[in-house]
């Protein structure tokens, strides 16, 4: 934990691990910490699993999770990010032994456990839907929703590539429309996207293709019914765009911008490339122009930035940064 004015430490915490990644990238780890009632939730690559005092960085609970649920390391190990709902965390640990497993968030225990699908590098959402609170998450094979208290399964649609070397890493999008409660969901190499009416146990689909907007592993942004985000296989050079979200009609299209990630602040996009250039643009569906452009930090840059209080927190493999955007 660091300051976030100065950069100067507050508190460390670290731990052991044997996690080696098989196709030469880093060790990790690769899941966002999440931070819920003064306590910090977070997993390694090998897949351990601790709660920490925010204020002391010290350990509450842990669980080595692919040991209790014997989940294998897959391709780049554990990725995705948990969430906290009604005294519980939720996440998708990908096990024969439990697929999503919820802990008593200050204690550590297993309340329940729900598929046994391995996990993505996906995140999980909580949304409603039905006037009901749902966790939804896009595991290795499926998108799923269901109950935070009982883990029962509400809602569950095959998305998967048909090859094994399948990467399901972006974060499906719940959005609650007039016309009904709405779930965007997009992957690579195969399944593509599409956006689907949630109808009790069904998903009645809008569109589906891909050929719009196939995330290879950053989440698309929602505003005033526009998706922005990119699309094609990152070593490829992927093309950023604004589709349609009921439609999926592409309105506009920014050929081989490469990779990146981006977040939403009031009505402009911050995209952050993998080349290490920040670009601030409006998030319009009419056209891209951007509007400051700047190299923050050198290449590889992957890490989802943060904004607070008007202060961008951006990260690549050794360097974190702090840039003030209030002026």
């Amino acid at each position: 934990a660091l300051d976030p004015l100065k950069g100067t430490p507050q508190w460390r915490y670290d731990y052991p691990t044997a996690y080696r990644d098989d196709f030469g990238f880093d060790e990790g780890p690769r899941a966002v910490p999440v931070v819920a009632d003064g306590i910090v939730y977070t997993q390694g690559a090998e897949g351990q699993f601790n709660a920490l005092d925010l204020a002391t960085g010290k350990r509450i609970w842990g669980e080595d999770t692919r040991a209790r649920f014997k989940v294998a390391k897959g391709f780049f190990g554990t990725a995705g990010s948990p969430v906290v709902e009604g005294g519980k965390v939720i996440a998708n640990i990908g096990g024969t032994d439990g697929g999503i497993v919820a802990f008593d968030a200050k204690t550590g225990k297993v309340l329940w456990t729900a598929t046994t699908d391995e996990a993505s590098y996906s995140s999980g959402v909580m949304a409603n839907i039905a006037g009901r609170r749902t966790a939804v998450f896009l595991t290795r094979t499926n998108l799923v929703g269901l109950d935070p208290a009982t883990g029962k399964v509400q809602f569950q649609k095959r998305w998967r590539a048909l090859q094994a070397a399948s990467v399901n890493a972006a974060t499906p999008l719940v959005i609650n429309d007039p016309a009904g409660d709405l779930i965007f969901v997009s992957a690579e190499y195969g399944p593509g996207a599409g956006v689907f009416k949630v109808e009790g146990a069904n998903l009645t689909p809008l569109w589906t293709n891909d050929e719009t907007l196939t995330n290879h592993y950053a989440t698309s942004i929602y505003r005033d019914g526009i998706l922005y985000g990119f699309h094609g296989r990152q070593e490829f050079g992927q093309t950023l765009r604004a589709v349609e979200f009921k439609t999926g009609k592409v309105r506009w299209s920014q050929e081989r911008f490469l990779a990146g990630s981006m977040i939403l602040a009031g009505d402009r996009l911050l995209i952050m490339r993998e080349t290490g250039e920040l670009v601030l643009a409006p998030a319009s569906p009419d056209a891209f122009r951007p509007l400051a452009r700047a190299m923050v930090l050198p290449a590889v840059v992957r890490a989802l930035p943060a904004l607070a209080d008007g202060r961008l927190y951006v990260r690549n493999e050794k360097t974190l940064v702090c840039l003030d955007l209030r002026r």
